[in-house]
């Protein structure tokens, strides 16, 4: 793609530039623009009272004054009449045109962006709105133009406040918001004095300009969305932006009225005062406050103090303010945590509280990506982890699932393909990594929130940021000041951060309402807490700089996290310039693109569409569309992903798409090579150490990525998992099969269907007993083997250390025992996993290979074999998995699929031993076989059919009619699946008219 440069660039340096960013470019109003505007006036005045004037004069009335007859049709056209006709369509097209100047003047009032259009008036919109921009070039409405006609005129150099770039025009987007900001308009405009005396003594020092005068300028609070900025004070009083670098040298470090500073990494603040080079100039700017009545004591003060505060008066203090940092200024601020213990679990051994702490102790190895043999990526993202891992089991369900129902008569296979190399790892790493209890508290305090505002009739704060703390803390970072928090949420360390205690998140039920902020996506952490960035409300855009190759890596995470992320309902992800391969982890969210070009108009259209919904709907943006009376509306998010850098054309289309995307529900996450890009609200840079950072909102974070090698890996996974990849859906031969023969006899066996018991081990004494027994059922639940980490992560959810983890495993192994040869019965396999002895066994192994050897063993051949195995197999079934398992406990049962299996295999043995029975006409049999596999698959449909079958094979009508209606009473108010109703009509006609159907 083709690369622009910009005449405000700063070098090539590839460390991060701490500038402000840059607003779309624009001119200074000269005389030919007022000539423009007044011709502008007078073809508005002709057009749109000039020409209906006319014509009412010369023509008149031109319609009929009575009512439509036949014999009109025989007269012949007169010159009057096609007048007449003329007339008419002058009058539409003058009514079309004024409709457009109306909407193009109610656009341009707004600053809602680019106008609907009006039907039918191509032409005729864009005369209008090439008269209104010229009429608007001198006015003041000029300030809240659209992006894309901004370019055409700008406002009055006296204009008090302009509209900026979105990004640094939001100082309280990440820090402190200031008591200033709430002070009025006019009284700043007041304030924006100067000290004559003290400017000249100044001068020297400060670095005046030729004019010898030295002005000061004072912050504006904001007004609406728009915020004061350096580019915009030096675009207003110095005529160009890019001086906006004058202004800060002379301001560096200077302290302000409210203690804080200017530096490297700072935004400017509304109240803080800004010392001006000498040919500044604009109605804004006064030089004599003493001599200005309208200036009060205390701003005329600080002024004088502020002027004291020159680099001839610092000395030395600008070293030993370098010489602490960028930390004491920083805009940004981590939130305050309160002690991790406050809330902490009792009874629990514990490392760190936290899976991605684990990731960030690793981080010493070296170049490999990798920590204790899984990816570090992975492993130190929990909120990731997480997602995917809950859509890898959802994906593996659903592929069980279609391969169920295209079975029916037939045999299937329920063992999804078991993970190796690569893809072993990366789950592995799930496994470790996620988080899903933080997922479900983020998910359910987000919608408690909403709940809560929407009972109080409050709208939804905007919110720029989430923090996680390591203790379980949730701290919203809000736009600005929202007053009071609902219960049980509190204001934390100001008034723009709204938290809420681990404790109070775990109080939450699960509510009907949307999801509040579903464009949160997790991004690094800093100081132990995780930064979740809302592109979807990012006012404008956000850039990424950086490698390509680094790029890439946060790219990948931000879409993987936000395709399967469980705090959103609904969204569309659109990659452009990459991540075509990772749309199998969500098909339903993600979306590919080729180019900026098809990118560009997908999104003009719906910005239009979304702008034309919010004012149908009478939102000001999708958050009132969220909570309240119209909560119903579920605005969706639609996120932009946009990996190589644009155009300069292209970049600019985007800034004027951008300009309005926060309150429409749209972000857009844009790379860049050279870090500058027009319209760029936040900038970020992503580092070759994996350092993310944003100078200007004084981020600097430990960045969260994907990189390529886990990407493909994650992918496997999914794909191998989909139930379209293979015809003939999972496997039909179990992982792991045992000898069910006499000698086959185990020396340790489980019962895992129905209660748990151990049968060849005696019951470990003491409270380590429960945990011995769970960690057992993990590794025969997975005959592959289970690494040490896993089972770790399984046993301690919110962490351990090493070698807590590393006795449980000796205690383990001692317990097993070893068998005559004296081999262990917990062993290690190559890649450092444990696994189990063969004559360690469960009765779900058994159960599995019943049914296979019954199916695809001996039982195919012998129909005597087949009953009896498959008779064996079904009086296994005592129940669900682990039936009485603790409450707290086996918490990992979540990650599996066995829920999934199981109710499929007894299913399945019933299926196989009714059919069995059937052969002989046994319908009693085969209804009994049935019955017994309904207790533990009561919904499986192909159960219900074939009881349906054996029933009428019985001849007994009044128990058909029992069994219809029991079915209907199950099915409830979702009624009958369409291949049981269709059943029905061909057994028992009448069961509609019956009363069969009741309920």
């Amino acid at each position: 793609m083709a690369r622009r440069t910009t005449s405000s660039s700063t070098g090539t340096s590839p460390s991060p530039r701490n500038r402000t960013p840059q607003p779309l470019p624009r001119r200074r109003r000269t005389f030919g623009d007022f000539v423009k505007a007044l011709g502008a006036f007078v073809a508005l005045l002709v057009l749109l009272v000039g020409v209906p004037g006319a014509l009412a004069v010369s023509v008149g009335w031109p319609l009929p004054h009575g009512a439509p007859q036949m014999e009109w049709l025989q007269r012949e056209i007169s010159v009057s009449t096609f007048i007449n006709v003329l007339t008419v369509i002058v009058w539409f097209a003058w009514a079309q045109f004024t409709a457009c100047v109306l909407v193009e003047v109610k656009a341009a009032l707004s600053g809602v962006g680019m106008p609907n259009r009006v039907p039918g008036a191509g032409a005729s919109q864009l005369l209008a709105r090439q008269l209104v921009a010229a009429l608007l070039l001198v006015s003041a409405a000029a300030a809240s133009f659209t992006p894309g006609l901004s370019q055409l005129g700008q406002s009055l150099e006296g204009n008090q406040h302009g509209s900026v770039a979105a990004a640094q025009q939001t100082p309280g987007l990440f820090g402190q918001q200031q008591e200033q900001a709430a002070s009025h308009a006019a009284a700043a405009v007041a304030e924006q004095a100067a000290d004559a005396a003290d400017a000249a003594a100044h001068a020297d020092g400060a670095g005046a300009t030729e004019h010898g005068d030295t002005k000061y300028y004072r912050i504006q609070p904001p007004e609406g969305r728009h915020h004061d900025s350096l580019w915009e004070v030096a675009q207003r009083h110095l005529g160009d932006g890019r001086r906006y670098k004058e202004i800060y040298q002379l301001n560096k470090d200077r302290t302000q009225p409210d203690g804080s500073k200017l530096s490297e990494a700072s935004l400017i603040r509304p109240g803080w005062i800004l010392e001006m080079p000498g040919d500044a100039h604009g109605g804004e700017l006064v030089e004599m406050p003493d001599a200005t009545p309208e200036v009060s004591q205390q701003v005329q003060q600080q002024i004088h103090d502020y002027a004291k505060t020159g680099d001839q008066q610092r000395g030395g203090s600008a070293n030993r303010q370098n010489e602490q940092g960028d930390r004491d200024t920083a805009h940004i601020h981590v939130p305050q945590q309160r002690p991790a213990g406050e809330h902490a679990a009792g009874g629990e051994e514990r490392r760190e509280p936290a899976p991605a702490e684990a990731a960030q102790a690793s981080q010493g190895s070296e170049g490999s990506g990798f920590t204790f043999g899984l990816p570090e990526a992975l492993v130190g993202a929990p909120l990731l982890a997480a997602g995917l891992l809950g859509a890898l089991g959802r994906r593996r369900r659903q592929a069980l699932w279609q391969s169920a129902l295209g079975a029916v008569g037939g045999r299937r296979g329920m063992e999804p393909p078991v993970p190796t190399g690569s893809a072993a790892d990366a789950q592995d790493a799930l496994l470790v990594g996620a988080d899903p209890e933080g997922v479900r508290l983020l998910d359910l305090s987000l919608r408690g929130l909403a709940t809560a505002l929407a009972a109080e009739s409050r709208p939804l704060p905007t919110v720029y940021a989430a923090w996680l703390g390591g203790n379980g803390d949730l701290h919203l970072q809000l736009a600005q000041p929202a007053g009071k928090p609902p219960t049980p949420w509190q204001l934390g360390q100001d008034q723009t951060f709204w938290m809420l205690a681990r404790a109070d998140a775990e109080r939450y039920e699960e509510v009907d309402t949307a999801a509040p902020y579903p464009g949160l996506v997790s991004l690094g952490t800093m100081d132990d807490s995780r930064l979740l960035l809302n592109l979807e409300a990012v006012p404008g855009i956000v850039s990424l700089s950086g490698s390509a190759a680094d790029r890439a890596g946060v790219f990948a995470s931000v879409a993987a996290e936000l395709a399967t992320n469980g705090w959103s309902d609904r969204m569309t992800i659109t990659l452009v310039g990459f991540g075509e391969d990772l749309t199998p982890l969500a098909p339903n969210r993600l979306r590919h693109l080729d180019d900026v070009e098809a990118l560009v108009e997908t999104m003009e259209a719906e910005t239009r569409q979304r702008r034309g919904a919010l004012g149908a709907a009478g939102h000001d943006s999708v958050l009132t569309g969220r909570t309240g009376p119209a909560q119903h509306t579920r605005w969706a998010p639609h996120l932009v992903l946009l990996a190589t850098e644009p155009s300069a054309e292209d970049a600019v289309t985007l800034a004027e798409l951008a300009a309005d995307a926060g309150r429409l529900g749209i972000g857009y996450l844009v790379g860049t090579e050279s870090g500058d890009l027009p319209g760029a609200a936040w900038e970020m840079e992503i580092t070759s150490e994996g350092k993310l950072l944003a100078p200007l909102l004084g981020l600097e974070l430990d960045a969260q990525l994907l990189p390529v090698a886990q990407q493909r890996a994650v992918v496997e996974l999914f794909v191998e998992a989909d139930p379209e990849r293979d015809p003939d859906g999972p496997t039909t031969t179990p992982p792991f099969l045992v000898d069910i023969s006499e000698q086959g006899r185990p020396a340790v066996y489980a019962r895992l269907v129905g209660s748990y018991e151990i049968i060849g081990l005696e019951t470990p004494d003491g409270e380590r007993s429960p945990l011995l027994h769970e960690a057992l059922a993990l590794l025969l639940l997975h005959r592959e083997g289970v690494h040490p980490r896993v089972l770790s992560a399984a046993l301690w959810p919110r962490g351990v250390t090493d070698d807590v983890r590393d006795a449980l495993v000796e205690r383990l192994r001692d317990w097993l025992g070893a068998d005559p040869d004296g081999t262990a019965r917990l062993g290690t396999d190559e890649a450092g996993r444990l696994t189990l002895a063969k004559t360690v066994v469960s009765d779900l192994d058994v159960l599995r290979s019943l049914y296979h050897e019954a199916t695809q063993g001996k039982g195919v051949n012998s129909r005597v074999v087949r009953g009896r195995l498959l008779t064996d197999a079904l009086v296994l079934v005592r129940g669900p998995l682990l039936a009485d398992r603790p409450q707290g406990r086996y918490g990992w049962l979540t990650h599996e699929i066995i829920d999934a299996q199981l109710p499929l295999l007894v299913a399945d043995i019933g299926l196989a031993l009714s059919a069995f029975h059937l052969e002989k006409d046994r319908a009693e049999k085969a209804i009994e076989a049935l019955n017994a596999s309904m207790n533990s698959a009561p919904r499986d449909e192909r159960l219900w059919n074939e009881l349906l079958r054996a029933t009428h094979a019985t001849g007994d009508t009044d128990r058909l009619k029992g069994l219809a209606a029991d079915l209907v009473t199950r099915s409830g108010a979702r009624g009958l699946p369409p291949r049981t109703e269709a059943l029905l009509d061909e057994l028992l006609p009448a069961w509609r008219t019956d009363g069969a159907a009741v309920g």
